[in-house]
Formats: structure tokens, C-alpha cells, sequence
């Protein structure tokens, strides 16, 4: 692994556990053993590193989102493994907050370009999080109470929610349990149960 991504997964975690004004660049020097002049010459200031940090994460939902083109996919799968990959990150903590919601939180004080980063974060998790749900509305595995675009936001208020609820408890189960209860409000309970009901 390159020093530059050393730098990159560092300052990730970092903002992870403490936020943006939390951590500096003798924390990442330490956790990395390299000097502070180091990151300076990879990334000059720390709003150069955090944004670097943002768009590795938008690089992957983006990539995600080409994925759903053709429409052949699963819906209820894909929700279940986008709750599923942070019901285990937050659970052996690997990764105990999105980093983009622990920016958000302070988007006041960032820097005008990590700022609109971070929005443009939400909006790419929105679009793929929208098409996941629209199609799933368009089979029938979905029941939408309201357009895909209010369903989707209430979606990501749930699962950022659920985060923000496991941090302030110390308890990871508590993600799994309003994130999932999250999916399954989604659920089409008519389709589940026609469903079942041919497995018999």
C-alpha cells in the first residue's frame, strides 16, 4: 500500500472516531510513522486529505450506481447489503460512522470545496439509494407511501439515524435494529406474503 493511501485510510478512521476538528496531522503522522512534512507533501493542507477521503467514498457508491444500469438486479438484496455493510463495520468497528455524516455534522465549519464534497456525497448516495427503491417499486418487492425521492431521504435519515442511536448507546445492536426495521418498512407485506406463501 502507497504512503498517499496510508494517509488517505488514516485520516478516514480518524474522522470516523473524532470528526474533522478532531484530529490533526500529528495524529495521522503518528498512526502512520511518517513525518508531518510528509503529508504535507502529499496532501498540503488537512482539507486537501479529508476531501481526498470524500471522493475515495463517492469514487465507490458511483461505481455502485454504474452497476444498477441494466436494472438487473436484486432491490431488496442490494438495500440489505448497503445495511449490512455498516451493520458489521459498526459492529467490529472497523468503520463506526460514515465519514460523510460525521462531516456533515460540522459542515458549518469546513472548507468551502470539502463542504460541497460532502453534499455531493449525499446527493450520490441518494441517486443510487432512488433507483434501488424505484426499482424495486416497479416489481412489486417495494411499497412506496410516498415519492421515491421523500422515500429515499427518510431511508438515509433512518440508516444515519441508526448510526448516530449505536454511538450514543455504546451498542451496535441498536444500528441492526432500526436499520433493518428501516428495510422492512419498505417491504411490499402483500408480495412477502405472496412470496411465502408459493415456497410452501
Amino acid at each position: 500500500m502507497s504512503t498517499q493511501q496510508k494517509l488517505i485510510d488514516s485520516a478516514r478512521y480518524l474522522i470516523q472516531t473524532r470528526g474533522y476538528n478532531g484530529f490533526s496531522y500529528a495524529d495521522v503522522a503518528e498512526e502512520v510513522q511518517v513525518r508531518k512534512a510528509s503529508i504535507h507533501h502529499h496532501f498540503p493542507t488537512k482539507a486537501d486529505l479529508a476531501l481526498a477521503v470524500v471522493e475515495e467514498s463517492r469514487a465507490g457508491i458511483l461505481a455502485q450506481t454504474e452497476r444498477l444500469a441494466g436494472n438487473d438486479f436484486d432491490p431488496l438484496q442490494m438495500l440489505q447489503f448497503y445495511v449490512g455493510y455498516w451493520e458489521k463495520c459498526i459492529t467490529d468497528a472497523t468503520a463506526p460512522f460514515c465519514v460523510a455524516g460525521m462531516l456533515a455534522a460540522e459542515l458549518p465549519s469546513l472548507p468551502d470545496n470539502l463542504a460541497e464534497a460532502v453534499r455531493a456525497h449525499f446527493r450520490d448516495l441518494s441517486r443510487w439509494l432512488e433507483t434501488i427503491l424505484t426499482r424495486g417499486a416497479q416489481v412489486g418487492v417495494f411499497q412506496l407511501r410516498g415519492a421515491a425521492s421523500a422515500e429515499t431521504e427518510a431511508f438515509i435519515a433512518t440508516v444515519y439515524g441508526a448510526m448516530l442511536t449505536a454511538r450514543a448507546f455504546g451498542d451496535p445492536a441498536k444500528f441492526t435494529e432500526i436499520a433493518r426495521g428501516g428495510v422492512q418498512r419498505l417491504v411490499n407485506q402483500d408480495a412477502s406474503k405472496a412470496t411465502k406463501t408459493a415456497r410452501r
